[in-house]
């Protein structure tokens, strides 16, 4: 419990230690599945809907399939391609952007004494559309997970509720100035309450903080995130 309290802590810290700007306010529906198909190999599907500020419309739909690699227990591999569509309402009319990523990430998941912690490293290759021109960028993400059962358990858990804490730093690493101008783009720190009904799915709702690095106004968006995993 102690290292989960410095955990928490720690990315408080790391969420609010830049000062904010734009504050908005948003919604984000969140439908992740990791199937396995035998001893070591499996699929990843992760499908996001997030809306526009003060909840106006729904403004961001993501849809990133994968394969993975079971390297052992505790730890696997995956590559894959993501499709984001960004729907723009203006004054003037409205438009849609759509961004594609090539993606490649290793995750790492061990037990904290009577929590479950997950480590994941993502790089991302990123073609954006943009209203004048086309870009491409890479990004790295560190992204670290603790799930803290408040049901009582043994070997396993397969039922009951929990607490969930994470945070995840996104870092430019290729053609930065043509973004942001920084390596630093954007931190996302969450906290959630959530139902375990099944070794096969877990509901989850919770606050997330997500604070995005831009050039001459940052932005701090905060989001009610319903989540839904599915594992099979």
């Amino acid at each position: 419990m102690r290292k989960l309290i410095l955990c928490l802590f720690f990315s408080l810290f790391a969420a609010s230690g830049f000062s904010q700007t734009i504050i908005q306010n948003s919604g984000w529906l969140t439908l992740i599945n990791n199937t396995k198909f035998n001893g070591k190999w499996g699929a990843a599907l992760d499908v996001q809907f997030r809306s526009a500020d003060n909840w106006s419309y729904i403004r961001n739909v993501l849809v990133r399939p994968g394969i993975t690699y079971y390297l052992s227990d505790k730890s696997n591999i995956t590559a894959g391609y993501l499709y984001a569509n960004t729907h723009n309402k203006l004054a003037t009319g409205s438009s849609d952007l759509l961004e594609q990523r090539i993606w490649e990430q290793f995750i790492y998941a061990h037990k904290i004494r009577s929590s479950f912690a997950t480590h994941r490293a993502r790089l991302e290759q990123r073609f954006i559309e943009t209203a004048t021109d086309d870009i491409f960028a890479q990004r790295f993400r560190y992204f670290f997970r603790v799930m803290k059962p408040l049901a009582h358990y043994k070997d396993s858990f397969n039922e009951g509720i929990f607490l969930a804490l994470q945070n995840e730093v996104f870092l430019n690493i290729q053609n930065k100035d043509l973004l942001n101008q920084s390596v630093f783009d954007q931190n996302r720190f969450y906290v959630a309450l959530g139902y375990r009904l099944s070794k096969k799915l877990d509901l989850e709702a919770g606050y997330l903080n997500q604070y995005i690095n831009n050039v001459g106004k940052n932005t701090s968006n905060r989001v009610v995130q319903l989540a839904v995993y599915t594992r099979f």
